[in-house]
Formats: structure tokens, sequence, C-alpha cells
């Protein structure tokens, strides 16, 4: 029997029109949530990616702005940048969209970012405030991934979780909110030595490692859930690939996230969802 689909656009759609109604009566006491961007204006994936956010954004009721970020920009001008928008009570939440020009220093960049306006969680103040259990804005992909499984009572105290991928943004802080929610959780890796049997073991499975359809459908437990989320460009086939092969995995699993349509739209709806708690936090 196929698993049942873990519809992230679908959420997004509800979570975005709850956001519409939290905006207007933002909006009603003089408070316009606005979510500003620095993005490379030499990458087009980066770009197309940001112009979707401001149109969701936009039909939220939102403001933003974006300023390209090229080959010519300085670290000093980054950073001033940075300051300047952190220091604009207007602005609500500031987005470093990775990646940036290799000259740039995008770790010194998030460092002067801080946590305050930090709506995609991924600076190092915001991700030490997770692994404190401290209050603060979570990384926008597992926030969007816990608000999926939350949707659909996926339960997780108690459950196995084996998440494959270990980057700052996504893996560990998948990781981190797991285990906050009582799952027990392994930290796994394309360096890990029989990744195979670990996934196995798992009653959980968050693909994050960045390799097309690298786990297969026999490494997934009879009954696991699956969330996928890789976004992975593989040559002489069209649209995305996951982390994991879809086709075969959806057979054993009981739950699954699809590429794209999963934890893609879940991710933007999360970060435009931190914006608008920074924005309420204003009048707090």
């Amino acid at each position: 029997m196929s698993a049942q689909i873990l519809d992230g656009l679908g959420l997004s759609k509800i979570v975005r029109a709850a956001l519409k109604e939290r905006v207007d009566a933002l909006r009603e006491k003089g408070v316009i949530p606005r979510l500003d961007v620095l993005v490379a204006a030499q990458d087009p994936a980066s770009l197309a990616y940001v112009r979707m956010k401001h149109n969701w954004a936009a039909k939220a009721g939102m403001l933003g702005e974006s300023y390209q970020i090229t080959d010519d920009t300085s670290q000093s001008e980054l950073i001033d940048k940075i300051g300047e928008l952190n220091a604009n009570p207007l602005v609500h939440g500031i987005l470093l969209q990775h990646p940036l020009p290799k000259h740039l220093d995008e770790q010194e960049g998030l460092l002067a970012l801080g946590a305050a306006k930090d709506v995609d969680g991924i600076s190092p103040q915001s991700l030490g405030r997770l692994v404190a259990d401290l209050p603060g804005f979570r990384c926008a992909t597992p926030l969007g991934i816990m608000k999926l499984l939350e949707h659909y009572e996926i339960p997780l105290s108690g459950k196995r979780a084996v998440v494959v991928g270990r980057s700052v943004i996504l893996g560990k802080p998948a990781a981190l909110m797991l285990l906050q929610q009582n799952a027990t959780v392994t930290i796994a890796h394309s360096r890990t030595q029989d990744l195979e049997g670990l996934c196995r073991q798992a009653d959980i499975v968050v693909a994050a490692v960045g390799r097309a359809e690298m786990i297969k459908g026999s490494w997934i437990k009879p009954g696991a859930v699956v969330i996928d989320a890789g976004y992975n460009k593989v040559a002489g086939r069209q649209g995305d690939v996951g982390d994991v092969e879809f086709e075969s995995a959806k057979e054993v699993a009981s739950w699954i996230t699809p590429v794209p349509g999963g934890v893609g739209p879940m991710t933007v709806a999360s970060l435009l969802s931190n914006a608008v708690d920074s924005a309420e936090k204003t009048l707090a």
C-alpha cells in the first residue's frame, strides 16, 4: 500500500491564509510586516526563490525589499547594509540568502545580523538559542518540517529518528528540533558507515544530504515516515529530484513528502510566519 502524502503545498496555503489575517490585524494598528532580502545578483536560482518569497509575502499584505549583492560588493558594504537594516525599525525581518558571492564572508555577515531580525534562524546567535532551548526564530526549513509533522499528527515522542545531513541550516537544527519533541535522534551523513542499515532502523528519516535519490526505498523501514528536504537537478530530467528515491520509498513508508510540493513550500511559509512574529513583537 502506497504511503500517504505529507502535502506541504496544501498546508502552506492554510498557513499563509492565517498569516494574512494576522497581517491585516497588524495593519489596523499601524504596523506593516516587512521582510528585506540580501541576495546574490549572479545566482538565478536564488533570485527566482526570492521573487517567490516576495510574491507570497505581498499576497499576505507584507512589504519587502531586495538588495542585490554583486561581485563588486565589498565585505564592509555588506556589513554596513546589514547594520542599516538592523537599525531600521520598519524592517522586521532580514534574510541573508545563501549563497553569497564567494569573495564575501557569509559567516561574518550572519554574525553581524544577530538574532533579533534573523527570521531564517541561521545566524550563530539564533542557532545558539536553539541549542540552549531559549526563545528565538527557528531555522525556516526544519521549522516547516516540524509544522508538517504536527499538522498530520505524526507521533515523535520515543520514536527513533535519523537525520541524513549535518548542515547548520538544516540537518543539525532539524535534529535538535526532533530531540526537543522527545525523539531519539541520530545525525548521519554521506560518510556514515552502514548508512543503509541505520536508515532501516528509523521510524522517521529526514533526508537532507544534497545528493539526488541517494536514499533508496529498500533502505526504509516498513511504515516509517520519510521527510525529503533535498532539491537536486539531474541532467536529462525535468524538475527537481529529492534525496530519496520517491517511487520505491512510497511503497514502503507510511507517510512521505513529495519533491516538489513537500518541504519547500513550508520553508517559505515558515519564513514569512517568523517575519510576522517579529512584527507582532513590536507591539508587545
